[in-house]
């Protein structure tokens, strides 16, 4: 059976998260030079794989993911001009998928502790097993239809199955921003407190999760999740295509704040 890397071993790897663990329990902080993440092609890169190695780790019993400072992902840069189908093809689309599917492949319990806005990719914290999520909290899905873009890379999965379907065309359609307290009542985020209260009641949940047998609680994750998997495994396909062609088609000049509603 092949090994994964160790602890010691990929905290070294990338420069965008930072890693700490106790007692099996690993928190995951997202970064960009110490400060609140940028999402750039790095980034897009460097999380996919990170994933990955968190995942095939087994000294990792449960998985805390929060961000830096004020936000959780809401800034974004990346450079402009046309992308090439060969860029878009060999590039964001095999960092898309693997992003994704390391994602839903980790085999532990998951709780995200979201410490501020989440505009892009909130679906790294919102598909977590247990969602925490401080009350200045908004979320939105700003980089793609109200930029011009496809939004095909898994958030046209995702929203619909957490919104429900129309809720979700009109959020995807419009670049509508939901506050933590809409989604605490639509049962999304499932609790809502102070920032400085996110990570020690993470770690709280973490420990009383890791009460259990381990390997029930790593099947629990499993069978809990079989169906976004299955929806993933059959959609993200043809949903980065679509998005790709249209990178082709069009890639902004300028990419737009939608201000949207809470």
């Amino acid at each position: 059976m092949m090994k994964g890397l160790t602890l010691e071993e990929y905290s070294q790897k990338y420069q965008t998260c930072k890693f700490e663990r106790e007692d099996g329990i690993l928190q995951v902080t997202m970064h960009t030079k110490g400060e609140d993440l940028i999402w750039d092609f790095v980034t897009d890169e460097e999380i996919g794989f990170m994933l990955g190695d968190i995942g095939n780790d087994p000294e990792n019993k449960v998985i805390i993911l929060t961000g830096t400072g004020e936000t959780f992902i809401d800034n974004e840069e990346f450079g402009k001009g046309p992308i090439s189908p060969q860029v878009a093809g060999s590039h964001i689309y095999t960092y898309a998928k693997r992003l994704m599917n390391n994602y839903l492949n980790i085999p532990q319990p998951i709780i995200s502790a979201i410490n501020g806005p989440a505009t892009i990719h909130a679906e790294i914290g919102l598909l977590a097993d247990i969602v925490l999520s401080s009350h200045d909290a908004v979320f939105q899905d700003a980089p793609h239809f109200p930029n011009g873009l496809v939004p095909g890379d898994g958030v046209h999965v995702i929203w619909p199955m957490l919104l429900g379907f129309n809720q979700a065309k009109y959020f995807l359609l419009t670049g509508q921003k939901l506050s933590a307290q809409r989604l605490h009542e639509l049962g999304v985020v499932h609790e809502l407190m102070p920032k400085k209260d996110l990570l020690p009641r993470a770690w709280e949940v973490a420990r009383k999760i890791l009460e259990q047998p381990p390997l029930t609680v790593r099947l629990t994750r499993e069978i809990i999740n079989l169906e976004m998997k299955r929806r993933m495994n059959e959609d993200l396909p043809i949903g980065l295509m679509a998005e790709l062609l249209g990178f082709t088609d069009y890639w902004p000049n300028e990419m737009k704040r939608p201000e949207g509603k809470i």
